[in-house]
């Protein structure tokens, strides 16, 4: 167990992002590892989520996004997906109590309709349990991908060039953030990705174009708070400089 472990250094509180984006990786061979049902390594990492969000809590992290369910994992085998999507319902339901007592808010991004009507229906449920919390935003990216919300949003933009309510040089970086799912926060300035896989796999490519990445060994089901600290101090030590010298 690292020095970071249960306590920040001063240098990763002075320099706490205000925004962490993590993708979870791990799950499946976590299971694996243990000659588990995949599932298991999902059911498993539910923990690890309720670990970050409260070390999130305790620190002061404003934003955490969580990619919880891409647009390529609607191709999993449909048992696997519909155990997901069980799974991903009782969570809605039964962290309330929890994410109310750390002040949570809760919003999410991607093709939602994509989801099961009920899925959807607790989705609501829940963000209107949550909607008066004013502590961490907790966004889960839930049928999400980086590209199908970019795409989204150049149709957008097309079609109020075509209604002749902008003019194409009034396109910039300003209009086209406006226009994608996370539109009302700031980018993440460090992304977390569990595993030791070395890809973005289609999350937030625009929002992460200056986001430091943090590449941890460590399964999504064992992150938990030890790890999230680490990543943390490890964002401290780095130096920020959008091209500058």
């Amino acid at each position: 167990m690292s020095a970071a472990a249960l306590h920040l250094s001063p240098a990763a509180k002075a320099t706490l992002p205000t925004h962490v984006a993590i993708i979870m990786d791990g799950n499946g061979r976590w299971a694996k590892e243990r000659h588990l049902p995949r599932v298991e390594g999902h059911r498993n990492g539910v923990e690890s989520v309720r670990a970050v969000v409260r070390a999130c809590g305790e620190v002061g992290v404003k934003y955490l996004t969580l990619y919880a369910f891409s647009v390529e994992n609607w191709n999993r085998p449909k048992d696997e997906v519909d155990t997901l999507m069980k799974y991903l319902a009782r969570f809605l339901k039964n962290e309330i109590g929890e994410l109310t007592r750390n002040n949570v808010r809760l919003e999410v991004i991607g093709q939602i309709y994509r989801l099961p009507e009920f899925v959807q229906e607790q989705l609501k449920k829940t963000q209107a349990a949550l909607a008066k919390n004013n502590g961490l935003t907790l966004i889960l990216a839930l049928s999400y991908g980086g590209r199908t919300e970019i795409i989204e949003a150049t149709r957008s933009i097309a079609e109020q060039v075509k209604a002749g309510r902008i003019e194409t040089v009034d396109i910039n970086e300003q209009l086209v953030a406006q226009h994608l799912y996370t539109r009302n926060w700031p980018d993440p300035e460090l992304l977390i990705r569990t595993s030791g896989e070395m890809r973005v796999s289609n999350f937030l490519l625009w929002q992460i174009s200056y986001a430091e990445f943090v590449i941890t060994n460590t399964l999504w089901p064992d992150f938990r708070k030890p790890e999230f600290f680490d990543a943390l101090e490890e964002y401290a030590r780095r130096h920020r400089r959008f091209g500058k010298v």
